[in-house]
């Protein structure tokens, strides 16, 4: 892996730092279902031990699918039977913590701030940046490393001078009320956590390579979808977009009066794809696809406008990338080339299992950046 990039995924250790082990458990708790892998490293390579997910709809009186706001009690129930189901023997997890939970922004700082200064400062200047009172979040923050200068980056005075004269400091604010209640489902869960992280570093952790160019992520989620902005390996920007997969197939419910687990059934089988059965499936899928599409659409160029960037490649990730025709529907949206993210391909597998870990692969992004970061 390119030294850059490497120092840059390796550094941001989030709430909770963690201390490495032979084996590591990531748990990503969403809206719709909760995912768990395990991994081990064996010889040096992390190998998947195993992984799971279990839906969170019937906890709720609610068809597998559906997007859901449990107590904490019943998540606990969910999780204690997807680990069991799985047959995940870790006790010490890492657990992702949802974006909408956390603010995520760049600071500036003189270069002559010395590390131990930098703590108070961060302290004081993100008052500027949290709408909320500052004691209701918990802040951690990584000093950023310097670029490589391109060629024209380095023969532009006022460009080098000014990179010389700054800081960059990555800052990560996560409400306390989310910890707690991470914090209360994992110990009712009989585990204990190294650490908790936001979902959106999980995600860059184990869906790339060593893109060090303008990346942007799209996570098609269940009820939402995450823009992150990657350059470097920095999450520089991201952006929420309330619209994911369990729209689609509450529409495609509502439209052809059937039954939530049949028009479940139907979106993952047929996606965009024509379905000589019910041939408003399609259409009424990419009503919501395109509004997905068309509002990243304007977020990228707001981007490229505002930092004069250029995002060089999309990557789609999330449950709702899976779905047939979502990749040739964005090749047509977009400029940019798209790809599907691979994530198990981090990890060491049996060969027979490739094209089945190729094709839920997205669907456990978080859960394994959490185990990955966990393991080094």
């Amino acid at each position: 892996m390119n030294n850059f990039l490497d120092k840059i995924l390796n550094s941001f250790k989030g709430a909770g730092i963690s201390q490495g082990g032979d084996s590591a458990l990531g748990i990503d708790i969403g809206t719709s279902a909760i995912k768990i892998v395990e991994i081990k490293k064996k010889n040096g390579k992390a190998m998947l031990e195993t992984y799971g997910a279990i839906s969170l709809g019937p906890y709720q009186d609610l068809k597998a699918g559906a997007t859901t706001n449990l107590p904490s009690e019943k998540i606990v129930e969910a999780l204690k039977e997807v680990i069991k189901q799985s047959g995940a023997l870790s006790k010490d997890v890492a657990l992702s913590v949802p974006v909408q939970s956390s603010l995520v922004f760049e600071m500036e700082l003189p270069t002559g701030v010395e590390a131990k200064d930098i703590a108070p400062i961060v302290t004081t200047e993100a008052r500027k940046y949290i709408p909320i009172p500052i004691n209701e979040v918990t802040l951690d923050y990584f000093e950023i490393p310097k670029k490589e200068l391109s060629f024209e980056e380095a023969n532009n005075p006022d460009f080098a001078k000014n990179l010389e004269n700054k800081k960059e400091v990555l800052v990560v604010a996560i409400q306390n009320d989310a910890i707690e209640k991470s914090k209360s489902i994992i110990k009712d869960s009989n585990l204990s956590a190294s650490f908790f992280e936001v979902e959106i570093f999980s995600s860059v952790r184990s869906c790339f390579e060593h893109e060090l160019s303008l990346v942007l992520l799209v996570d098609i989620g269940a009820s939402r979808t995450k823009l992150s902005f990657v350059e470097f390996g920095i999450v520089k920007n991201y952006h929420t977009i309330n619209r994911g997969s369990y729209d689609m197939t509450s529409s495609i419910s509502r439209s052809l009066t059937l039954p939530f687990e049949k028009a479940e059934e139907l979106k993952k089988q047929y996606g965009l794809f024509e379905n000589p059965v019910e041939p408003q499936l399609a259409p009424t899928i990419k009503v919501h696809l395109d509004y997905i599409f068309s509002e990243t659409n304007n977020v990228l160029l707001k981007y490229e406008k505002k930092y004069n960037r250029t995002v060089t490649k999309i990557i789609l990730t999330g449950g709702g990338s899976l779905m047939k025709g979502v990749k040739e529907e964005a090749e047509n949206t977009f400029k940019a080339p798209i790809e599907i993210a691979h994530p198990f391909r981090k990890v060491g597998s049996p060969e027979f299992l490739s094209n089945v870990l190729d094709s839920t692969g997205p669907e456990f992004a978080v859960a394994l950046g959490l185990a990955l970061r966990k393991l080094q």
